[in-house]
Formats: C-alpha cells, sequence, structure tokens
C-alpha cells in the first residue's frame, strides 16, 4: 500500500502503544458514529513490533508503588484478559518478594491493589513467606525474604504474537498500517501544529491528529518537535533541580537459560506465576565466588524454549545508537553470572544452570524520562506523545485511554502523566526497589 498523500489520523509506531491506541480510535469511531478506521494510518520504518515490543520480556504485573502507575496498569490488565487469545496472553500472576526493607513498600502496594479490587495476596514474615513459596516450589530456597506480594492476576504475554493480534485486530477495523516509512520531518504551521510529515516514502499532511509512539527512538521525536533536551524540574518539597537530562538510556539486562520449560512448573504441576525476587541475602555463585552482599534482584518466568529472566539495568548515558535489531541485548559482562547464581538461590532446581545460559534478544536500550516514569501528553496543538519511559509493552491499555482522549474526553488514568508534573512538582513517589521504574 502506497502512502496517502493525507489521513485524518495519523499514527507513528507500530508497537503496542502505536496499535493499541489505532485499534481503539478505530473502535471509538464507529462506535460514536464519527468515522472509521479507514480515517487512521499507521507508519512503521521497519515492521510491526521490530522496536522495543518485540523484544520485550513481556511481564505483566502491577508492582507499582505509585498509586497513579497502579490505577492505570489496572486498566491494562483488563485490556491484557479482555482477549488472551488473541493478545497471547498466560494469566499465571506475578509475585514479588522483597527484603525487610521492602516491607513498607509492598504493604502500601497491596492495600492499595485491595481498594481498587485488584487480586492479590499479601504474605509477611520470613517462615510465613517461605512455607507460602514452598507450597508451591518445594525446592525454594531463597534467603532474607521477609514479604511477599502474590498478584493473582497479571502474568506474561508472548511479544510478538500480541503485537500481530493487535495488527489482527486493527486490520479489522479497517486501519491502514504502512511498513518501511520512516518519518524524516515534521512539517508546523503558523500555530505551532504539524500540517504534514515528510517519510522516506514522500510527504503526508495530517488531517486531524498525529500521535507518536517511538519506544526507544523518543529523544529522536522530541527533537524533532522542538523541545528542551534538559528541562527543570521542581521537587516535591518546592526545590528546582535545574538542567536535567530529560532524556537518558539504560540496557535492559536480559537472557534465557535453556531447559525444558516444563521443568519450571508449580508443585501441582500447573504453570507458574512470574518471580520478582529482591534480597540482601549474600548471593554467591555455585562454586562459592562472592556476586553481591548488597541488595539484588531478579525476575524470571517461564517461556517457551527455557526460562527467560532479568535483573537491575544498567545506565548508558544519554547519547546511544539504538539497534532495534540488537543480537546480544546485555553490556554488563558479568550479568550472566548474577543471573544465574540468583536463580540458583531461589530455587535448587536451578542449581548449575549457568551454563545452560543464553543471550537472547530481549530487553534492549530504553529511553528513560527525567523522573523514570511516562509522558502521555499533548505536545504540540495536535500532537499526543505516548513516551513510555520503557514501562510500555504490559500497557497495553494506554492507547485506550489515548482514543478517548483524542475525541475530546479527560482521562483521569492519563493525567498524572502529563508533561507538566515536572514544572508543577507532582511528580510520583519513589520506592525501595533497585529498579528505576518501580
Amino acid at each position: 500500500m502506497t502512502l496517502p498523500a493525507r489521513s485524518r489520523y495519523v499514527v507513528v509506531g507500530a508497537g503496542m502503544h502505536g496499535l493499541s491506541t489505532a485499534y481503539h480510535l478505530a473502535k471509538e469511531l464507529r462506535r460514536r458514529g464519527l468515522g472509521s478506521g479507514a480515517d487512521i494510518v499507521v507508519l512503521e520504518k521497519s515492521s510491526p513490533g521490530s522496536g522495543a515490543s518485540g523484544i520485550a520480556c513481556g511481564v505483566v504485573r502491577n508492582n507499582y508503588f505509585q498509586p497513579a502507575m497502579s490505577e492505570l496498569m489496572q486498566a491494562c490488565v483488563e485490556v491484557w484478559e479482555s482477549d488472551p487469545a488473541a493478545y497471547a496472553y498466560n494469566a499465571v500472576g506475578y509475585m514479588a518478594l522483597g527484603a525487610p526493607v521492602q516491607e513498607p513498600d509492598l504493604t502500601a502496594t497491596y492495600e492499595r491493589q485491595e481498594r481498587i479490587g485488584y487480586a492479590s495476596q499479601l504474605i509477611v514474615g520470613e517462615r510465613a513467606v517461605d512455607e507460602h513459596m514452598k507450597a508451591l516450589f518445594p525446592d525454594w530456597r531463597a534467603k532474607g525474604v521477609t514479604v511477599c506480594l502474590h498478584e493473582h492476576q497479571g502474568g506474561f504475554a508472548f511479544n510478538i504474537d500480541s503485537v500481530l493480534g493487535l495488527v489482527g485486530k486493527c486490520e479489522s477495523e479497517g486501519v491502514s498500517i504502512l511498513s518501511g516509512i520512516e518519518v524524516t520531518e515534521l512539517q508546523f504551521g503558523s500555530d505551532g501544529a504539524v500540517e504534514a510529515l515528510g517519510t522516506s516514502e514522500g510527504r503526508i499532511e495530517v488531517g486531524e491528529q498525529l500521535v507518536i509512539a517511538p519506544g526507544p527512538w523518543a529523544k529522536r521525536f522530541w527533537g524533532m518537535l522542538g523541545l528542551p533536551m534538559t528541562i527543570d524540574i521542581r521537587t516535591p518539597g518546592g526545590d528546582i533541580v535545574e538542567d536535567r537530562p530529560m532524556w537518558t538510556y539504560w540496557n535492559l539486562q536480559e537472557g534465557e537459560i535453556g531447559v525444558d520449560p516444563a521443568t519450571f512448573a508449580k508443585a501441582d504441576g500447573g504453570a507458574p506465576p512470574v518471580i520478582h525476587l529482591d534480597t540482601d541475602a549474600p548471593l554467591y555463585t555455585d562454586d562459592g565466588a562472592l556476586v553481591t552482599d548488597e541488595l539484588w534482584g531478579i525476575y524470571y518466568k517461564r517461556d517457551r524454549h527455557g526460562v527467560q529472566g532479568g535483573a537491575s539495568p544498567l545506565t548508558v548515558g544519554d547519547e546511544v545508537e539504538i539497534d532495534p535489531y540488537p543480537q546480544t541485548t546485555n553490556v554488563d559482562p558479568n550479568f550472566a553470572d548474577m543471573w544465574c547464581a540468583g536463580l540458583s538461590h531461589a530455587m535448587s532446581r536451578f542449581e548449575g544452570c549457568r551454563a545452560l545460559y543464553k543471550d537472547a534478544r530481549s530487553g534492549g536500550v530504553g529511553a528513560f524520562t527525567a523522573d523514570n516514569f511516562p509522558v502521555f501528553d499533548y505536545l504540540k496543538p495536535n500532537v499526543y506523545a505516548i513516551l513510555d519511559s520503557n514501562h510500555g509493552y504490559k500497557m497495553i491499555g494506554v492507547g485506550r485511554e489515548v482514543a478517548k482522549v483524542l475525541l475530546g474526553e479527560h482521562s483521569s488514568l492519563l493525567y498524572p502523566f502529563r508533561f507538566e508534573r515536572f514544572e508543577a512538582g507532582d511528580l510520583h513517589p519513589v520506592s525501595h526497589s533497585p529498579y528505576p521504574w518501580s
């Protein structure tokens, strides 16, 4: 399909956010009698899911200390649950296990989940947590764990399959998805609105609104919009931090071990939940070498070809060339030793798994905002930006909310992520997790 001369709605990026927005917008236009999917064009410089969405680990969870993130994720889980077959979604649940320093955070998270009706269970105390875990996994042996938030909702999805599920939903609504078209220029009118896009295949006029969902290419589009690369931030206490970089890049440390997936199962043979373990117990390799004696954490899940997961990401600076097709995603040469030692620390079935480790096309580079949380907002009169700060894949419901905003509604779920929060000092609280997104 060739590039049209004009489209009422133009969406840039055929990852989870761009496709979800296009699909839900098409549904809303049809439902309200205001148009159809034929009014929407999605432009993708490679192919759907070729960026961050296609190499996401695929974890879906609501373990967020921040109220706004928790409420938004509840809405996202509703979307995942609405069509698990199309979205390749596995509702196996999610477990966050933590050290004493994390008890207040996980307790507050559980209490919020209880208030909003998100199904979860809190276990506190080292003995109680150990008993809970051994009932599920008799070989559980992690130390220093005194709190467990067991989310009975959530789980994981298979990345490319879920993207293709969204492609099918978009096409069923008449949305055009054009691959191999790279946006090279934004052309502005006198009022600051974007009138047209210059692309590798020519020019396309924006009839009403432009949505950009660029994933890790957020900084590039930020520059094309003429926005500042450093910003001043007002903290909740009223202090101003000047000239903080708006964008930094983190390398997502992930990999997998090549084992029979069935070896990672619950005691009853059922599919295991996604497990996230944080502890301050000393971590040793199986041959006795000390990895760390400070707070550390890993996450892991059953995958089609083994067990996949990761650990806390590494900062790689504010200038980086992003490869959308990484063959090896990790920059820390010690990651494999650490992650495999963590698996063995958690469960005896993983003892000796280091020899089975292999790099996976997972994780990659993420573009993080100045406070590590998303920006969902109008940045120009007709330009809505979905800048996910690498929270993206699991947040499939953001597109549903954006569709409402594009049609003139207010979204209380997206409002806390407006760009103006930096100037207003309306920042999100920070937890004791070693992960920048928690």
